[in-house]
């Protein structure tokens, strides 16, 4: 099994999260792919959540990272990392998006993983972040192309807008 995408740092008081890591793939010496690493939480108060890493190709597919959340005041949440690439498996799940803090967009889905063959289906797409008060809610991320007859992934569903703002737009159900 390939190793997994590390987790991005979390800001401090003020600053983003870190981006997380892509998973290994499993292709060589594993038939796993890695899941790819979470985005870090930004800071307490003000910053952006980080991107979530993509997922690993392999026979089993590693799901795409979470995006990180935003600081408590001000910050777009982080996006999710896009699910792998399967060989003769379901494509790897698109990771969520983070939520926003008090002003500020959630983070969109990441999209889901294709499938390369054995009529496999394609991955989901991940769930947009929420927004909290002023700001709109994250896209929901696509679903991946299934491999024929295999059928494409479910679309993510779309993040919850703010009190002040509008919800995302859900993900398209994949090819």
């Amino acid at each position: 099994m390939a190793g997994a995408g590390g987790a991005g740092g979390n800001g401090g008081w003020f600053g983003s999260g870190g981006s997380g890591g892509t998973g290994g793939s499993g292709l060589d010496g594993g038939s796993v792919g890695g899941a790819g690493g979470a985005g870090g939480n930004a800071g307490q108060l003000v910053g952006w959540g980080g991107a979530g890493g993509a997922g690993g190709l392999g026979a089993t597919a590693g799901a795409g990272g979470n995006g990180g959340n935003a600081g408590l005041i001000y910050g777009d949440g982080g996006a999710g990392g896009v699910g792998g690439l399967a060989i003769n498996s379901n494509g790897g799940t698109g990771g969520r998006g983070g939520n926003a803090g008090f002003i500020g967009n959630g983070g969109n889905g990441g999209a889901g993983g294709n499938a390369v063959d054995g009529t496999k289906s394609g991955g989901a797409g991940g769930a947009g972040g929420n927004a909290q008060t002023i700001g709109n809610g994250g896209n929901g991320g696509n679903g991946g192309s299934g491999a024929t007859p295999g059928a494409g992934g479910p679309g993510g569903a779309a993040g919850n807008g703010g009190i002040f703002g509008l919800p995302g737009i859900d993900g398209l159900t994949g090819p």
